[in-house]
């Protein structure tokens, strides 16, 4: 996924490129940066990029000369991130299990998509989110600011990482549609998952086992969790505070300047 949410993104702007995954991090622009651990996993084969738009990968020489090489493909973006999935599914074999990514996961690694996609693997079910514990997150990154999801046996960030195993999985990108096209009515929304759920959520008394069960049960599908033993598994890049950060994350653990994952 590697397109805009919208025409003036922070990230983008605050880098001066026309797209956030062009901006550059560790000397490199984020995009290639997860294409590369993507081609360094064992666990991936053929890289398709959902956007950037025509015009913005037509200008851009090296992005346009590996969809021209063969080394990824590329396809443009839809109107939003859920049509954006539901486009790229349709284009992929339904026995094909699918890693879904985003451009703006600066430091994705081969060691992370390798533990995540092996476990899915492994699960036996139909579609896997990667989540990783806050705790470890607050101890790695005592300054960084993550959404986070508090059940009441553990709480966890996402990883913007999605396992789609089965073809039964790609229905889910139609439900994301429904959910996203009610987003600024959020009792809407609530009621698509039900006020009870929502309401132990809100109480602390919730798991993750009875959430993910609940979304099973309204989605048709089996959906479980991938616990991340990476901190850095969680750090993507939103806001210009996040791309300071990993940036500066990167130059101390990487003076010299030279390309690291």
């Amino acid at each position: 996924m590697a397109a805009d949410r919208n025409p003036d993104d922070p990230v983008a702007r605050a880098a001066g490129v026309r797209c956030k995954a062009l901006t550059p991090v560790g000397g490199t622009p984020m995009v290639f940066r997860v294409l590369e651990a993507l081609e360094q996993s064992s666990e991936v084969g053929p890289r398709l990029l959902c956007g950037p738009p025509r015009a913005i990968l037509d200008s851009e020489e090296t992005l346009r000369a590996g969809v021209d090489a063969g080394d990824y493909s590329w396809i443009e973006s839809e109107d939003s991130p859920s049509a954006s999935v539901a486009a790229a599914l349709g284009i992929v074999e339904n026995e094909q299990p699918v890693l879904l990514t985003t451009s703006d996961h600066a430091l994705l690694n081969d060691r992370t998509v390798d533990y995540f996609c092996r476990k899915a693997r492994e699960s036996g079910y139909d579609l896997l989110v990667a989540l990783a514990p806050h705790h470890l997150i607050t101890k790695a990154f005592p300054s960084v600011r993550r959404t986070v999801l508090r059940f009441s046996d553990q709480a966890c960030c996402s990883c913007n990482l999605f396992a789609f195993m089965t073809p039964a999985s790609h229905s889910v990108a139609g439900f994301w549609t429904k959910v996203e096209s009610q987003r600024k009515k959020p009792w809407r929304v609530m009621s698509i998952l039900g006020w009870w759920f929502v309401l132990r959520y809100l109480l602390g008394r919730l798991s993750l086992e009875q959430a993910l069960s609940r979304v099973s049960r309204i989605l048709g599908i089996k959906v479980g969790a991938v616990i991340m033993p990476f901190p850095e598994a969680a750090l993507d890049v939103d806001t210009e505070n996040d791309l300071k950060f990993v940036r500066q994350l990167l130059e101390t653990k990487n003076p010299s300047g030279s390309r690291t994952a």
